[in-house]
């Protein structure tokens, strides 16, 4: 995928992102000139959640993200989620919601490869069907940290996910964190980092 291609400067500048630049940063193409040990990606589709970022910003430690996903009526998850009753995991708007604050600490300047490090509380008071419209997240951080010592860092938000405007998700701490010298960019062969275990912060 090649799409649109920003400076680096430039990226961790911008208040909104639309669907090729999403795409573009799933795909490592988005930045011409990341730092280095810059590894931040989204997922690419069919579990990319994300379509747009329509706004994004911070003050300090604190932050905001607004992004939005529209509902295909063919989306992978209607097919077998389930048979007779298709309606999207609940489990797939957390994990928009950790792609999306996994997106923030890299353009906050964050370096390493993301990941979703757990969150709180989650309600569930609604449900995504195929014949919705548009999903909206809305997410509030409360605490981004660089950690100088291993050259990681994590951020904490609380959100809403909004199917056609009625909040039916609520997400309290969910948390992510880049992790530098963690990529498994020659699977499938076996290397260094072809297997998992625990995280050190």
């Amino acid at each position: 995928f090649r799409g649109s291609v920003v400076k680096y400067e430039d990226f961790v500048t911008r208040s909104s992102f639309e669907p090729d630049e999403i795409l573009g940063f799933g795909h490592g193409t988005l930045i011409e000139d990341p730092p280095e040990g810059f590894g931040a990606r989204f997922p690419i589709p069919p579990m990319l959640m994300v379509d747009r970022i329509s706004d994004i910003s911070s003050a300090g430690a604190r932050g905001r993200i607004v992004a939005e996903r529209s509902v295909r009526l063919d989306d992978w998850f209607f097919q077998c989620h389930f048979a007779g009753d298709p309606v999207q995991p609940g489990c797939l708007g957390v994990d928009a919601v950790w792609q999306l604050i996994g997106f923030f600490c890299a353009w906050k300047g964050g370096l390493g490869t993301g990941r979703a490090l757990g969150c709180g509380e989650v309600d569930f008071a609604g449900q995504i069907r195929p014949h919705d419209t548009l999903v909206r997240y809305d997410i509030s951080i409360i605490r981004f940290s660089n950690l100088p010592k291993s050259g990681s860092c994590v951020a904490i938000g609380d959100a809403t996910v909004a199917v056609d405007d009625a909040v039916i998700y609520t997400i309290k701490r969910a948390k992510v964190g880049l992790f530098r010298g963690i990529a498994y960019p020659d699977y499938p062969l076996r290397s260094p980092n072809s297997r998992g275990g625990r995280l050190e912060s």
